[in-house]
């Protein structure tokens, strides 16, 4: 009872402050800008709130904050638009909706698919928000008894899974953190006290800010690698009417469980440490493969093979901040580079945040409702005007984009070194892209090394010493054995897998004797 209580409390709290006149016009901004960000072919999330970081300067917290997540969740939505109209998706979470979005739309029902979308997006990112609410005490009370050495272990943890997961190749994955906490090294030596790898530099005795990075590798990067692959993409020239986007009885029959499903398989998912939407988007379309009344429109428009991995990307990308929020621990990329952006603010996402910044915790969240009743609106009746973003030219949009990151770059703190920083690791981002080493480590170990390396210094004072303290904690050893076992997923996966044709092989040669 007490528990629910201090819930409608909470909520209440939270309600108060994302209702503000000015958290809600940054919430509507936000979720406008992430549709179109995600509307435009190959962006992304995680580049749209790199490359909009520097926009929330000087701006409250808990505003900037509401405005950044309401930039990841609308990009969600937004990637279907190109999806449906282009058969390209605007992420790699709506590339299943090129499956179905686009012969839908060859068909004369984009209508009805944009609408389903909006739909199923608003469900999932809803079912996700509800229980993040009720799950955010839980967790941050649960961590609230973690130790310095449990912390070190959950920085692994969350190092290890986003490695682990976020390439086929984990020696790919590793080779990128490892370059992310050697460059968290740069600055002061928190244990002596001492500078290291400054070489003199008054810039680098602060370390190296993880924003011109991140701006370099997701923003720079992607767009030099999409002038390189620049292609005429053509939209399906069809008529979008409020009339025409009502969807039949017979949509709704089809697509009511797979949205239902979407919702449960994304958040499961999504709450995994750097298991991501793309991959909640793929387990629900392939469960809705299996479970659909109508496999023969199965790739030809089966609109509910649309439906449910939209209800899981939004249902997955709420779930993404279950850990960042409580834990500190990024579920995906775009959560990591908004942990950068508290830390940015001089906050800590962990438990000791809804303890010490409920409003800011709770406004966040609550700020999610409303963001998904935007975006619901956005998605329906202004559809026809979002789709007219990609009548732009990728040969001026891209030019354009790049004049923004070198803008917000140097607006970081109006010094050119940030502006060369972000130029050299845009020409890295290029290169990391081509030949395919996931990024997100590397951010991933230039924010979190900090962190860990504090904790281990802790540890080890705390036990004088003797770094057999991580094993002997029973909680510790248990994040470092799963921190081992994401690490090596691929490694396992692939053993498996061929452990399995092996099998087969030996009985199918036994049978034929």
């Amino acid at each position: 009872m007490d528990f629910l209580i201090d819930l409608a409390h909470n909520v209440g709290v939270g309600f108060s402050v994302a209702v503000t006149p000015y958290n809600l016009l940054f919430c509507f901004i936000g979720v406008t800008l992430g549709t179109i960000i995600g509307a435009l072919p190959g962006l992304g999330s995680v580049t749209g709130v790199a490359i909009l970081l520097p926009l929330t300067f000087g701006m409250d917290p808990t505003t900037a904050i509401i405005m950044l997540s309401g930039i990841y969740y609308g990009v969600m939505y937004g990637g279907t638009i190109s999806s449906i109209l282009l058969n390209t998706p605007g992420d790699a979470a709506t590339v299943i909706s090129t499956l179905e979005g686009y012969p839908l739309a060859q068909k004369g029902r984009a209508g009805p698919a944009f609408a389903m979308c909006a739909i199923g997006s608003f469900v999932g990112g809803t079912f996700g928000n509800l229980v993040l609410t009720g799950c955010a005490p839980f967790l941050a009370g649960a961590a609230l008894k973690f130790g310095p050495p449990e912390y070190f272990s959950l920085m692994i943890l969350g190092m290890g899974s986003l490695v682990g997961l976020a390439s086929d190749s984990p020696v790919k994955g590793v080779i990128m953190c490892a370059f992310g906490l050697l460059l968290s090294t740069v600055g002061v030596d928190v244990g002596r006290g001492m500078l290291r790898f400054t070489y003199g530099s008054v810039y680098m005795m602060n370390g190296i800010d993880f924003l011109p990075v991140a701006i370099g590798l997701f923003g720079m990067g992607e767009v030099l690698f999409q002038m390189e692959n620049i292609v005429n993409l053509e939209m399906i020239k069809t008529k979008i009417t409020a009339r025409s986007l009502l969807p039949t009885m017979a949509d709704w029959v089809r697509s009511r469980m797979a949205i239902v499903r979407g919702s449960l398989i994304g958040f499961a998912i999504g709450v995994l440490p750097g298991a991501g939407a793309t991959i909640a988007s793929f387990l629900s379309y392939a469960t809705e493969v299996k479970m659909t009344k109508h496999p023969e429109d199965i790739g030809k428009g089966a609109i509910e093979g649309l439906a449910g991995p939209e209800a899981a990307n939004n249902a997955a990308a709420a779930g993404a901040l279950v850990p960042m929020l409580t834990l500190g621990i990024p579920g995906s990329g775009t959560t990591a580079i908004l942990l950068g952006a508290f830390m940015m603010y001089g906050l800590q996402p962990g438990p000791l945040m809804f303890k010490e910044h409920p409003k800011l915790a709770w406004g966040v969240i609550m700020s999610m409702y409303i963001g998904n009743l935007m975006l619901v609106v956005l998605n329906t009746i202004f559809i026809p005007v979002f789709a007219s973003v990609l009548k732009v030219r990728q040969t001026i949009l891209m030019p354009l984009i790049l004049v923004l990151t070198l803008v917000g770059a140097y607006t970081l703190s109006n010094n050119m070194i940030d502006v060369w920083i972000m130029i050299l690791f845009g020409i890295m981002g290029y290169f990391t892209k081509k030949y395919d080493y996931s990024t997100a480590p590397l951010i991933l170990g230039l924010v979190l090394g900090p962190i860990a390396e504090v904790n281990f210094v802790r540890s080890a004072s705390l036990a004088q010493g003797d770094l057999t303290i991580f094993f002997t904690r029973p909680l510790s050893l248990t994040l470092l054995v799963f921190a081992f076992l994401g690490v090596f997923y691929p490694v396992i996966k692939s053993l498996v897998k061929k452990m399995r044709r092996t099998g087969s092989g030996v009985l199918w040669a036994d049978r034929r004797r």
